[in-house]
C-alpha cells in the first residue's frame, strides 16, 4: 500500500478513531461472537469498527463489489480465500497491502497456497484472517453411542457402517442442508476421501482428461449418490449452522462442514470429545484442504481511509488477535508464528497436520475461475438432486472444467 508507513505515523500521533466500515458475511451466533474479537481488537488500538453484516456471501460480495463499482467502496470486505477477487484486482479497485505483508514477513509465515491466493503480480491484496479446512467430519457422540457405533470411522467402509447404524436407531445419519455450496462441500469431501490427493488436483488443478474418465473419479460420483438415502427429507434449503444444531441436539450423526462449525458448538457450550468431536478425514493421507477467509481492501486516495485500511490488516492479522478470534471462528491461525497452546484438540490436529507439506492442497475455488468454479457446482447439485447417471455426470464434469 502506497502510503501505509506514513498512514500508521498519522494513526499514531492524530489521536482520533480511525473510522473502518467493513463488510461481511459472518452473521451465525458463532461467527458473531468471532467477528466481535476482530471489532474490539481494532477498536482497542485506535480504530471505530463500523459493521455492516449481510446474511450470505454471495449477498455480500456483491454488495461490496457493487459498493467498489459505484464509487462508494467500504473500508474493507470479506471475501472467501479464493479467486473471487482477482477480477477487481485486474480492474486496479483494491489498495495492496505490501507495506503490512512485508513488515509481518508474510512471504515465510503462510502457507504456499495460502500466499498463492492473495499475493497477485507479486503484490499482496487481501488480509488473510483465516485458515478453514471445509472438509471436516463432525459428529455427536452421544447419537453415534446410541446407535452402538463403538468408536469413530476410520475408513470409507466403516463410515457407511456408522451410517446404517445411525439408520437402524432411528437417528438421521448425516445432517445436510440442501444448498448448493453444502451439497459441494459433501462431494468435496469424497473427492478428498476416495480419490485423495492426486484425483483433487488432476481434476481441478489439472483438468486432466484421463484423471476425469478415470475409474477413481466415477468411484467418487457413485459414492456420493450413495450417501443420498442417509440424509433427512427436511433437508432442502437448510441453513449450514441449523444442520449442525442436530448434532448439538443428538438427532443426527454426522455433518460434514468446514470447521466454523466448531463455533456453533462452542457457542451451545458443548465439549469436544464429550459432546462433539471431529475427524480430518477417513484415510492416513487424506488431502488436508487449505481454504479460509480474507479481507480485501477497495481502491482509495483518501488518507484517512488507507490509514484505518492499514490498521485493519495490521490488527486482524496479529499475533494475539489470531488465537484469540480463531478459537471462536473454529479454524486454525494463519501464521506459523503464533502460541498453539491455547487451541482446542481439533485446531491443535489441524496445526500438527499443516506441519506436513504433502497433505496440503488448494481448495478448489483457487484452482480454477470462479465462472468454471461455478459450473462445477452447478454440476454437483444436479448430480444430488436428480437421477443423472454416473456416464452422465462425467460428461457434465468434463464440460465445466473445459469452459
Amino acid at each position: 500500500m502506497a502510503h501505509a508507513a506514513i498512514a500508521l505515523a498519522i494513526g499514531a500521533t492524530a489521536g482520533h478513531a480511525q473510522e473502518a466500515e467493513v463488510i461481511h458475511f459472518w452473521t451465525s451466533g458463532g461467527e458473531s461472537a468471532a467477528i466481535s474479537v476482530l471489532a474490539d481488537a481494532f477498536q482497542e488500538r485506535g480504530g471505530e469498527w463500523v459493521d455492516n453484516a449481510i446474511a450470505g456471501g454471495s449477498a455480500a460480495r456483491s454488495a461490496a463489489i457493487n459498493r467498489i463499482i459505484g464509487g462508494d467502496p467500504s473500508t474493507a470486505a470479506l471475501f472467501n480465500t479464493s479467486q473471487q477477487y482477482h477480477e477487481i484486482i485486474a480492474e486496479g479497485l483494491l489498495n495492496d497491502i505490501d507495506d503490512v505483508a512485508a513488515r509481518n514477513d508474510w512471504d515465510n509465515i503462510l502457507p504456499g497456497p495460502i500466499v498463492d491466493a492473495i499475493k497477485v503480480d507479486g503484490k499482496y491484496y487481501a488480509a488473510p484472517v483465516n485458515i478453514h479446512m471445509p472438509l471436516w467430519i463432525w459428529y455427536s457422540v452421544d447419537a453415534l453411542s446410541q446407535a452402538g457405533v463403538e468408536s469413530p470411522p476410520e475408513t470409507m467402509e466403516e463410515f457407511f457402517a456408522a451410517l446404517d447404524a445411525l439408520q437402524a436407531a432411528d437417528i438421521t445419519p448425516l445432517a445436510l442442508g440442501g444448498q448448493r455450496w453444502q451439497e459441494n462441500l459433501l462431494f468435496s469431501a469424497m473427492m478428498t476421501n476416495v480419490g485423495g490427493r492426486d484425483l483433487w488436483t488432476g481434476i481441478y488443478a489439472d483438468k486432466d482428461e484421463e484423471a476425469i474418465g478415470s475409474p477413481e473419479f466415477r468411484e467418487v460420483i457413485e459414492t456420493f449418490i450413495r450417501l443420498k438415502p442417509y440424509v433427512d427429507s427436511a433437508s432442502p434449503g437448510r441453513n449450514w449452522n441449523d444442520a449442525t444444531a442436530m448434532l448439538i441436539g443428538d438427532t443426527a450423526g454426522f455433518q460434514v462442514m468446514g470447521d466454523w462449525a466448531k463455533g456453533e458448538f462452542t457457542q451451545a457450550n458443548q465439549t469436544i470429545g464429550t459432546d462433539y468431536s471431529c475427524l480430518p478425514g477417513l484415510r492416513d493421507d487424506a488431502p488436508y484442504v487449505l481454504g479460509g477467509d480474507v479481507f480485501v481492501f477497495p481502491r482509495t486516495e483518501d488518507p484517512a481511509q488507507i490509514e484505518a485500511q492499514t490498521l485493519l490488516a495490521e490488527t486482524i492479522t496479529a499475533p494475539d488477535v489470531q488465537v484469540a478470534f480463531n478459537n471462536l471462528k473454529g479454524s486454525i491461525p494463519i501464521r506459523s508464528d503464533v502460541d498453539v497452546s491455547a487451541l482446542d484438540a481439533c485446531a491443535a490436529l489441524g496445526m500438527d497436520i499443516m506441519a506436513d507439506p504433502s497433505r496440503l492442497v488448494p481448495d478448489a475455488s483457487q484452482m480454477m475461475n470462479e465462472y468454471v468454479y461455478g459450473s462445477v457446482q452447478d454440476v454437483v447439485t444436479e448430480l444430488w438432486n436428480t437421477d443423472m447417471s454416473v456416464d452422465d455426470a462425467v460428461d457434465r464434469f468434463r464440460s465445466a472444467l473445459r469452459n
